[in-house]
């Protein structure tokens, strides 16, 4: 078939235009086979605290290089560490990754940090970078208990071993007891230099720069892109955002408000359940809400509901109730561990609290001083019911003085209901089963609910 083909273009093509007509078909075949060969790498960068947002940031980048069918994954990073939990996670996901992953510590890799670098295939560091200082610290920055730090020692180590480095130099990284020959003495922390790792197996060479590393360990072509996450984690970021998220418990807290007050309305509710899902959703998606702190939202609101709706005056629902909603609000910023504190700094809760708190009073405001604005927008009066059924246009919601006795007209046929007029005012009336015509003298004998009960005189 293929020759065919040759003795075909061999009759109607001239040899040298057959000839150049090849020449392009092999330059572009050459020219696939070496974009084909090109080696792709996917940069990600771990520049901040460990914490569940970082941990988010590596997930999203690895499952990317793997659909991506990326060949090698390098990590710049430098870090001074962050939470163990959140590292762990980390460690975890380097570790089930196929590919090879290298880390270039360009700064420090201090703490997780280093938890994280030795997870990788491979280590490199820059000129005067650092690794290790792996002792866990509170949020406080003291110590932690030793619980926590028998848990890293482990993690630590088991993870040199897997990665084929020694588990107790790793080990050494954070407990200072810890004291190796040549390597650390007794009462310090085990740190190492470039040129100290480079020795002892925590760093395979001292690189300026990923090309660099790049060069050294790839054959030919090589193309780098730097991972960045899709529009849906950049908005999540945004409404991250302390100020953002104080906005938003506004218009939660001003929205259940509102509908509390104007039951039946449905757009201030729908405000603030739209609020409440920007609010929470964010959180939720980077690890920081837990599912108990969502429930104690939700629980929250219901034991407001309650106490408002069926539990009259205002007693232990209500001040539990509120307790719960403001906690939760206020717990759902914090990587807390089940009201654990100890990992969580201080500016974070204080941040925390000051925005909720600074949300709760500016929805009380917006209630005083808006909530006349709203009850009197041209919007709220085309969604409420905004007349009044006023007694003097002949309606009547119930009898404040008994009116039995008093005489009246037959406004309208009573068969046996209708209506009568008494004093020149409009009363729904009925018979006790007679029929009787309009402008019958009639004389009330009773009361039914709203309705007067009427016969006729004489």
């Amino acid at each position: 078939m293929v020759r065919n083909w040759i003795v075909i273009l061999a009759i109607f093509i001239p040899m040298k235009q057959l000839t150049h007509f090849f020449s392009i078909i092999l330059l572009s075949l050459l020219s696939f086979s070496l974009a084909q060969a090109q080696t792709k790498v996917l940069k990600l960068n771990i520049d901040a605290e460990i914490d569940p947002r970082i941990s988010r940031y590596i997930d999203l980048g690895l499952t990317a290089a793997t659909a991506g069918n990326y060949d090698i994954v390098v990590i710049e990073m430098d870090t001074y560490g962050g939470l163990v939990a959140d590292a762990k996670d980390i460690v975890e996901l380097l570790l089930d990754f196929e590919k090879p992953i290298y880390v270039w510590i360009n700064k420090d890799a201090a703490s997780a940090g280093a938890l994280i670098s030795i997870a990788c295939d491979s280590i490199y560091m820059a000129p005067g970078a650092s690794i290790g200082a792996a002792t866990v610290v509170t949020g406080q920055g003291e110590a932690a208990p030793d619980k926590y730090q028998s848990y890293m020692r482990a993690t630590m180590r088991t993870t040199a071993e897997q990665t084929g480095r020694d588990p107790a130099i790793a080990e050494a990284m954070v407990d200072q007891t810890i004291e190796i020959e040549g390597v650390t003495e007794k009462d310090k922390v085990l740190t190492f230099t470039t040129s100290e790792a480079i020795t002892h197996g925590f760093c395979e060479a001292e690189m300026k720069s990923i090309d660099d590393i790049l060069t050294q360990n790839i054959e030919g072509e090589y193309k780098v892109d730097d991972f960045s996450p899709g529009f849906i984690e950049k908005i999540v970021a945004v409404f991250l955002s302390p100020y953002l998220s104080g906005l938003l418990l506004m218009v939660i807290i001003g929205g259940i408000y509102f509908e509390l007050q104007t039951p039946g309305v449905g757009f201030p509710i729908l405000a603030a359940i739209t609020a409440a899902v920007l609010y929470f959703v964010p959180y939720y998606l980077t690890g920081l809400a837990a599912n108990w702190e969502l429930v104690l939202f939700v629980v929250g609101l219901l034991l407001i509901a309650l106490e408002v709706a069926i539990i009259p005056g205002f007693g232990l629902a209500g001040i539990v109730g509120i307790t719960f909603t403001f906690s939760a609000l206020v717990l759902v910023m914090l990587n807390n561990d089940m009201f654990d504190f100890t990992f969580v700094p201080a500016n974070d809760i204080i941040t925390a609290f000051t925005t909720t708190m600074t949300a709760l009073i500016g929805s009380i405001v917006l209630m005083f001083f808006g909530g006349f604005r709203l009850v009197n927008s041209n919007v709220f009066k085309r969604v409420a019911l905004m007349d009044t059924q006023e007694k003097s246009e002949g309606y009547t919601a119930r009898f404040h003085d008994t009116m039995i006795g008093q005489n009246g007209v037959v406004h309208s046929v009573l068969r046996p209901a209708g209506k009568v007029m008494i004093d020149n005012t409009l009363y729904d009336a009925l018979t006790r089963g007679s029929y009787l015509d309009k402008g019958t003298e009639v004389t009330v004998i009773g009361e039914e609910g709203n309705a007067l009960v009427v016969r006729k005189n004489g």
